[in-house]
């Protein structure tokens, strides 16, 4: 082959790209539509709050827990909804009720059935309950620390000899 037409064959082909490239920005398919926004959603409509649920309210630590792996959880009061909560994990919000269990530990269940965050005495962990797994584990809030030095300070009466 000649260097003439080694020149030809790459105008050519750089010329296909260049109009493919065109093709593909103006047609139909290629242009999408705009994706609703978190503005054009309709309000959550919750039931208000039972009593023992306001209660239970009262027992979930608000804030940041520092979770594994560098993770982090944040539980907020839901704005609009007393007795509710949002938990934060990366980005994803989760809208929760607060019960308390049998056991005395704190379940905060996603109103729609994805996630269950459970906070007990010495950690919380969020649980995606659709798929059956743990999303975050070994969760500390800072009155998790608090409880936790208490309980290393206090003896269950047995003396060391």
């Amino acid at each position: 082959m000649s260097f003439q037409r080694i020149v030809i064959g790459l105008a050519g082909a750089l010329a296909l790209t260049v109009c493919g490239a065109v093709m593909a920005q103006s047609s139909p398919s290629a242009k999408k539509a705009p994706k609703a926004g978190p503005a054009s959603a309709a309000p959550m409509q919750l039931a208000a709050a039972t009593p023992e649920q306001l209660e239970a309210a009262t027992r979930v630590y608000v804030g940041r827990s520092d979770c594994e792996f560098g993770q982090h959880v944040t539980v907020t009061p839901h704005p609009d909804h007393p007795g509710y909560f949002n938990v934060t994990l990366a980005g994803k919000t989760w809208v929760v009720r607060p019960t308390v269990s049998s056991t005395g530990a704190l379940r905060m269940e996603d109103v729609r059935g994805q996630a269950l965050y459970l906070q007990i005495a010495d950690k919380s962990m969020l649980m995606n309950t659709a798929l059956g797994y743990r999303v975050a584990d070994n969760c500390v809030h800072p009155k998790h620390r608090e409880a936790m030095a208490t309980h290393k300070r206090e003896s269950i009466g047995i003396a060391a000899n």
